[in-house]
Order: C-alpha cells, then structure tokens, then sequence
C-alpha cells in the first residue's frame, strides 16, 4: 500500500509540473491575443488535458483491474486476454515512467531555452544551420541537456532547504 502510494504521489507531481508546462507553452502561444481570447484558449486547453489526458492516464492506471476480470472470465480467449495485459501492464507503465520523465526534461528545457534570450541565441548559433532531422534532434538535445542542468539545480535547492529546514526544527 505505501509503494502504490508513493507512487501516486509521484504520478500527481509528474502530472503537476507537466500541466505547468503545457500552461506555459499555451500562454506563449496566445500572449499577443486579447485577454477573453487568452482566457478561451487557457479554458479550452485545461478542459482537452482533464478530460482526453487524464481520462486516457486513468484509463492506462486501470488496465492491471480490466486484465484481472478478463482473467477470471470464462471463455479461454478472455482470459488469454486479461493474463497478456496483466504480464504487459508492468512493462507499459514502466515505458511511460521513462517517456514522461524525458518528456518533462525536454519541455521544461525547452520552456527555460525560449524563455532565455541568451540561451536562444546560442542555440541558433550551435544549430541554427542544420536542418531536417538534425536540427530536431540538435534542439531536443539541447532543451533536454538544459531540461536536465536545471532540474538538478532544482533538486539541489529543495535538498538544501528541507535540510537546513530539518536542522532549525531539531536544533
């Protein structure tokens, strides 16, 4: 119980930080629009995410619950079914875990890169004469390094503060 909990919790913050991201993307998307149009944009974008993203994450999460049932159904294919989606469920979720921590390395780097003009411009300058497939990967492998550099700078932080946060409290 406290493994599936952890890891809930864990999913939540993922989910958090990638909603964040989408937000900041969106916003950049319609910063010269009117504000009722900024507002439509925003409302329409929260309600896609909570409803298409979280309904198909909701979904995925009960896959181990659909293979368990068609396991236990009388009829042979249904539970060659539910038996194949309960072996493959592990490894589903396991692939999604990777993807969605790249994912949120890529687009937080990729926030932090356009949102920097300095950093934008030395990637235009790294890059800015591939094109093609190189130039995809030259920017992925750019907002991904920064994505990473800045994660870890704020993990660091947070580190440092629960620490220093622990130590006033116990002494």
């Amino acid at each position: 119980m406290a493994l599936e909990k952890g890891k809930i919790k864990g999913a939540v913050r993922t989910d958090f930080i990638l909603s964040a991201e989408i937000i900041a993307i969106t916003l950049g998307a319609v910063a010269q629009a009117d504000f009722w149009t900024q507002v439509a944009v925003l409302v329409g974008i929260a309600l896609l995410m909570t409803v298409g993203v979280y309904g198909l994450v909701g979904g995925i999460v009960k896959l181990d619950d659909l293979g368990l049932w068609l396991s236990r159904r009388a009829s042979g294919a249904a539970q060659a079914m539910g038996r194949a989606i309960l072996a493959l469920a592990p490894w589903l979720m396991k692939g999604l875990s990777v993807a969605g921590t790249a994912a949120m390395f890529l687009v937080g780097g990729g926030i932090v890169v356009h949102g920097a003009p300095a950093l934008h411009h030395l990637l235009e300058g790294w890059a800015g004469s591939l094109g093609g497939v190189a130039r995809v990967l030259a920017d992925m492998g750019f907002n991904a390094t920064v994505g990473v550099i800045v994660g870890g700078v704020v993990v660091a932080a947070v580190t440092l503060f629960q620490r220093l946060r622990g130590a006033a409290h116990t002494g």
